[in-house]
């Protein structure tokens, strides 16, 4: 006598509906968290697109209960830098935040620990120091070039490095090709003289190094309480933006 397979096949689809039910749920729940990380996000720092956001680490339902998220990782692009006399926007940003929590008015989030990766374009970097700026051959310099009267032109290479306040600043200027005059020696002391301010880094993120590359500058970051919260800057000149289109 043949036994049915359908007490067999009944069974196993219990088992499966029991696992993959859960697994949904979470799978939802991770993806409605990472929707609207990536929609505060936008709209604190005013990306033009909102931000890959991955959450890590599953479950996600009881990481959402005990009110904390173990690892989420947030990439955006073409953060701006408004607010500042020289502003130099983040090509890219990459973060990666451990034990994220928001605050009871979900107006922050805040992590207990973070490392970032902000990458800045030359060409960016040359819009906001007037002056042409690329790679140079030695590690950690870029090459300068200074346009002077009568159309001549002096290139100069300039080491980079990072300075407090999440600044990068710039020193040992070497000439490396053509003759720099007085008035060439007084520009680069015009446009280098202070370290250029880099702006919407979240609070509690403190720039560590600076290494050049073949595109642009990498500034890695890493700090302790890192928040999440608009730019006082960026806000400013999000509202402007808001009078002028309401005129």
């Amino acid at each position: 006598m043949r036994t049915s397979p359908r007490p067999f096949l009944i069974a196993l689809a219990a088992l499966l509906a029991l696992v993959l039910v859960p697994v949904a749920a979470d799978r939802f729940a991770a993806a409605r968290v990472e929707s609207r990380t990536a929609k505060a996000f936008q709209e604190g720092m005013g990306t033009p697109l909102p931000p890959q956001v991955h959450v890590r680490g599953v479950p996600v339902l009881t990481q959402l209960a005990a009110g904390t998220l173990r690892h989420v990782d947030i990439t955006a692009h073409d953060i701006p830098a408004d607010g500042s006399e020289r502003p130099l926007p983040v090509t890219e940003l990459s973060v990666g935040l451990d034990g994220l929590s928001k605050s009871d008015d979900d107006k922050e989030a805040r992590a207990r620990e973070a490392e970032a990766t902000a990458y800045l374009s030359y060409p960016d970097i040359s819009n906001a120091l007037g002056i042409e700026i690329g790679q140079a051959a030695q590690p950690g310099r870029i090459t300068a070039k200074v346009l002077l009267p009568l159309g001549s032109e002096v290139d100069v290479t300039t080491a980079v490095s990072a300075a407090s306040g999440n600044r990068i600043s710039f020193h040992d200027f070497q000439v490396t090709g053509g003759a720099l005059p007085a008035i060439g020696r007084t520009l680069l002391d015009r446009v280098f003289a202070e370290p250029i301010q880099l702006r919407n880094i979240p609070e509690g993120l403190h720039l560590r190094t600076v290494s050049t590359t073949a595109t642009g500058l990498s500034a890695h970051f890493s700090g302790e309480s890192v928040t999440f919260r608009p730019d006082e800057g960026s806000q400013r000149g999000s509202e402007e933006d808001s009078a002028g289109r309401a005129a």
